[in-house]
């Protein structure tokens, strides 16, 4: 066995997609369009990827190269969630805060104590799955916010008619957005090694690594990646409610969610 899909497996795999489309358009769920779109845009852009990485792995490229794509990634991922959020003032701003954190802390840790080389076939791999998996809590947190504002925003109201400021009248709104946002991933990893099988530590044991190692490694790239997920909505939650509070201490006025 040795890994390796071809083009053959590549275009089973989308007759299965061709599958799914079926079961979606039998029960009227209206998701060929996006999922035709999903399926273009992979192609495309992980088609530029494989080029991409051909060049940095190469041992005669600089890793500085791999340093200015883990900086795209966090652009890209910031850029992604003011894009889900556009009525938050400053999102691109806050997101970008939040995932420079989550990728210097997460990347210090990995690298720093070594769970793997620091070497550029690691680092755009390490990089975009820790700030992958955050990006996603940032736009599940940061929309939640938006949401909640919109369509409760009575009850902050009347905490603010007590007294009370925006971060205490929306406290326990905030609470239900970051579990909302960070649950998903809590309930992955606690699955890990019964529902789920991680691809870093199949890679590893595929490669020749002792298993119980490479299960060492994926358990700590997973806390990792925990912990840079609740940094991620915590900065982006908190950030976006404070985008959202005006200077006369009031939540900005936005549109009921359709």
């Amino acid at each position: 066995m040795n890994g390796s899909v071809g083009w053959a497996g590549l275009l089973v795999s989308l007759i299965f997609i061709a599958v799914a489309m079926a079961v979606t358009s039998g029960f009227h769920l209206k998701l060929n369009r996006p999922i035709v779109v999903a399926v273009a845009r992979s192609l495309v852009q992980m088609g530029i990827v494989g080029f991409a990485l051909v060049l940095l792995v190469d041992p005669g490229t600089s890793i500085w190269w791999s340093w200015a794509w883990t900086v795209g990634i966090v652009v890209f991922a910031s850029a992604t969630v003011k894009r889900r959020a556009p009525a938050v003032p400053g999102l691109f701003g806050i997101s970008l805060v939040a995932y420079t954190v989550v990728a210097a802390s997460s990347l210090a840790i990995i690298f720093g104590f070594s769970m793997f080389d620091l070497s550029s076939r690691a680092l755009v791999p390490v990089a975009g799955m820790v700030i992958g998996n955050s990006m996603k809590v940032g736009v599940v947190a940061a929309t939640r916010v938006v949401e909640f504002t919109a369509d409760q925003r009575a009850e902050i109201e009347a905490g603010l008619a007590l007294g009370m400021s925006v971060r205490q009248a929306a406290a326990r709104l905030m609470r239900s957005a970051l579990r909302t946002a960070i649950s998903p991933q809590v309930e992955q990893t606690a699955a890990l090694g019964i529902v789920f099988l991680p691809g870093a530590m199949t890679g590893l044991i595929l490669a020749g690594m002792d298993p119980l190692e490479a299960v060492a490694t994926q358990l700590a790239l997973m806390y990792v990646i925990l912990a840079g997920v609740v940094i991620a909505a915590v900065v982006t939650g908190f950030g976006t409610l404070r985008a959202l509070t005006t200077d006369r201490q009031t939540v900005m006025q936005l549109a009921r969610q359709g």
